[in-house]
């Protein structure tokens, strides 16, 4: 068993468009400012963050530290979350945010900046939460399950993802979250994909309900309050109420979207007709139509329906910054 007291930093320098392995001496030596000594180990591929957390977990490892995006964390939170046992046997997560979105730091009210996050982690303090867990077919049309910290949804979401991370098939160019910056960038590719995105009609059945029939634009289930980053798609979100909130953007024109798109940042778009919002435990979404509908999990694309979305209370240890 790895007893040592030393947080060990999980690092994505490929996050924010590869700017935080460029900028690693500065943020190790804020680190050290306020912790000392420390180890660390840089991933190098997709899914290293998830393998090294599990590892450390297993091996009794005290503090994991994520060094990246939102894609980073998630990863990090899933090592730690796939292992047996109680949170309070686990590492406590903390996080340096350094991504495109941003979106879990907004919900913990995490400093942007290096040093002013390092401090937050050395004085903070530890908050047990839920995690969100989706169970869904993935790439090979295998069953599989993802944990996520703040949102996973079905619908516009992945095609938004899609334009944010340049992909070919997008408007936007390859280096769009890089030099637009990561509100206006996740804005943009959202304004775009809403005007050629087909709306697909789901079939859903929430806790213990009956099946019943949604044409939506966007189906979001959420542990936290952003996604998309920077919209607070659920404004009243709490991380340990033993409960997610379930946000069905429904079928609403492409005029109204683009009228109503800044009461999603601001939270204000729940009183829009065309939103439902409910606190629940469990809901499984289907397809009605064979078509894949993406699933995306704490901003990244993992696979398509039919999936299960739940709750998982009092999941996770995280180093959050003093009140």
């Amino acid at each position: 068993m790895n007893q040592s007291p030393l947080p060990f930093i999980i690092v994505n320098p490929s996050s924010a468009g590869g700017t935080t392995g460029k900028h690693w001496a500065g943020i190790a030596s804020d680190i050290r400012t306020h912790f000392g000594a420390f180890e660390c180990v840089f991933t190098q591929k997709a899914n290293d963050a998830r393998d090294i957390a599990r590892r450390e977990t297993k091996s009794g490892r005290a503090f994991l530290i994520a060094c990246g995006g939102d894609g980073t964390i998630n990863e990090v939170a899933n090592g730690i979350l796939e292992v047996e046992g109680e949170a309070q046997d686990k590492p406590e997560l903390g996080i340096l945010p350094s991504g495109t979105g941003g979106d879990f730091r907004r919900t913990l009210e995490m400093p942007t900046t290096s040093a002013n996050a390092a401090r937050a982690l050395r004085e903070g303090i530890t908050r047990t939460i839920d995690a969100g867990r989706v169970t869904f077919t993935n790439g090979e049309g295998v069953q599989s399950s993802r944990y996520f910290l703040g949102v996973s949804s079905t619908g516009i979401a992945g095609d938004v993802l899609e334009r944010v991370k340049g992909n070919p098939i997008s408007w936007l160019p390859a280096s769009s979250s890089r030099w637009l910056g990561g509100q206006v960038s996740f804005a943009a590719a959202a304004l775009g994909a809403v005007m050629s995105f087909e709306k697909p009609t789901l079939v859903m059945r929430v806790d213990d309900g009956e099946e019943r029939r949604v044409t939506i634009t966007n189906l979001c289930v959420a542990n936290a309050r952003y996604f998309g980053g920077g919209m607070k798609i659920a404004p009243d979100a709490l991380l340990d109420d033993g409960l997610i909130d379930l946000v069905i953007i429904g079928d609403i024109e492409r005029s109204r979207v683009v009228m109503n798109i800044h009461k999603l940042y601001a939270g204000t778009h729940l009183d829009l007709d065309e939103v439902q919002h409910a606190r629940i435990r469990r809901v499984h979404v289907r397809s009605a139509s064979e078509k894949c509908v993406s699933i995306e999990a704490d901003g990244e694309v993992i696979g398509c329906l039919p999936a299960t979305f739940e709750v998982v209370p009092r999941a996770l240890r995280v180093r959050c910054k003093q009140n």
